[in-house]
């Protein structure tokens, strides 16, 4: 019985599926530039089914890929040596619920967007958020800890797991955590499975905290004199409003999505930068300090002109100005880097480096946006008309080396959001020393003695 017949000992045939189209469409994420090779796609129900994938891959010695929505930047998903992709589509439950607790336990394939439903429903919140909600699951939110535009206020998706079960590189399944609020009893070793990108294990059941629902919310569009004035404006705004959100996008980004999408432009007055921000309006009070907050800005010049949202429909389109950006490019193959400074240091990290990228390419159209409310930049640079996939690539390899030298000379994060996978794990070494690579392969080997668990990404 060969390796793969052997599968349907302990799966049912429509749990496996290996013809061409499903390879490709299961077999990677929106990347665009890997060659899709995987050699079956599974569909595990259960922790169960799990457990005797990985005996049944450890045995073998094949290779197991985690698949869930695949909405990541970063190759994380993908197959590229005949792996077998492991989806957990089908492993989509959202189980027990705890109103005293506020905690939900869902399995990894569950929708990010309906467990938003799913806690709005009980009149509670999931606040981690961002433009994939729809498509993005939640086992893939854990395994890159993913941000999004609320992090200012809500944190990230880590700060919201309170426990996991997981099964390792070696067939245990390991329960941790179990929603305690404290547990001081050493080692947490959630936290190694979160943001590991499924290199130690897969989730097969996570349980989440939920937030109170949110007071009323304003939205401001302002548009910004330089990128001095974005940082200023964060300042008054985090200082003087309760601040959920705060974003900004060039002038490039907007009119791409004007282009794209026919909405009219927010504003009268065209500026180099954008800001979106979001504050929680309780009252009437306190939405006429957000709207001294803006005024004071007007004043100081910071911002040239602005509106604030005046409905729940206005506010919607007034985000779509920011999440509709990635959409609008994707015409264009836009080579994508998320990457991550301090705060403080984001106006003199973005001057250098569009300095650098201007000097090196410039008839190249790069477009910038991005999470200034913790330091979370993307940068786009748009494929010229005519430039086959392949010599894009090869040039946006040596944009790497000089955004990444940038980054390390700021000691940032050549990952913010989206992992390291197989895009950036050459260039760990610009975010991490040696020794912390050197223990995190030893801990790989703890949990992966085999190397089958999502083998050649992030290490």
């Amino acid at each position: 019985m060969s390796a793969l017949l052997e599968l349907e000992s302990f799966l049912k045939k429509e749990q496996i599926k290996t013809d061409e189209e499903s390879l490709k469409y299961w077999g990677k994420d929106w990347t665009t530039y890997f060659d899709v090779k995987a050699s079956a796609i599974v569909f595990p129900q259960s922790t169960e089914d799990v457990v005797a994938l990985v005996k049944w891959a450890r045995k073998n010695k094949i290779s197991l890929i985690p698949s869930g929505g695949r909405t990541g930047l970063s190759g994380a998903a993908v197959a590229t040596q005949g792996e077998i992709v492991v989806s957990f589509d089908q492993m989509n439950k959202i189980k027990d619920f705890s109103p005293v607790d506020q905690t939900v336990v869902i399995e990894p394939g569950v929708v990010t967007e309906a467990l938003q439903e799913f806690a709005h429903s009980k009149h509670l919140f999931y606040p981690v958020d961002f433009a994939a909600v729809g498509s993005s699951q939640m086992g893939g939110n854990i395994s890159t800890n993913a941000g999004g535009i609320k992090v200012v206020r809500y944190g990230l998706t880590r700060d919201w797991v309170v426990g996991l079960k997981v099964v390792t590189g070696t067939g245990d399944v390991l329960e941790l955590n179990n929603g305690l609020v404290k547990n001081a009893t050493g080692y947490d070793l959630r936290h190694l499975f979160i943001g590991a990108e499924g290199t130690l294990g897969f989730i097969t059941e996570a349980t989440i905290r939920l937030a109170p629902a949110p007071p009323p919310m304003k939205v401001l569009v302002m548009a910004v004199s330089g990128l001095d004035a974005v940082m200023k404006i964060f300042a008054e705004f985090k200082t003087k409003t309760s601040l959920v959100a705060f974003e900004m996008f060039s002038d490039k980004a907007l009119a791409k999505v004007l282009e794209n999408t026919g909405l009219p432009a927010p504003l009268e007055t065209q500026a180099p930068f954008y800001v979106l921000s979001e504050v929680e309006t309780r009252n009437e009070q306190d939405e006429e300090h957000a709207l001294g907050v803006f005024e004071k800005c007007l004043e100081e010049g910071w911002v040239l002109d602005g509106v604030i949202s005046q409905s729940d429909v206005q506010a919607t389109t007034f985000w779509r100005y920011r999440e509709d950006i990635s959409e609008s490019l994707v015409k264009y193959s836009p080579y994508k880097n998320d990457i991550a400074v301090t705060i403080s240091k984001v106006p003199p990290f973005m001057a250098d480096l569009d300095k650098v990228l201007s000097q090196a390419y410039p008839t190249w159209e790069v477009v910038w946006f991005g999470h200034i409310g913790d330091g979370n930049l993307h940068i786009n640079i748009l494929r010229p008309p005519g430039m086959t996939k392949e010599e894009f690539v090869k040039e946006c390899r040596k944009v790497d080396v000089m955004v990444f030298d940038t980054v390390k000379k700021y000691k940032g994060s050549i990952s913010a959001e989206h992992g390291v996978g197989l895009t950036k794990k050459s260039f760990l070494n610009y975010t991490r020393s040696e020794g912390e690579i050197a223990l995190m392969r030893g801990i790989k080997k703890v949990f992966d003695p085999d190397n089958i668990m999502n083998p050649g990404k992030v290490l």
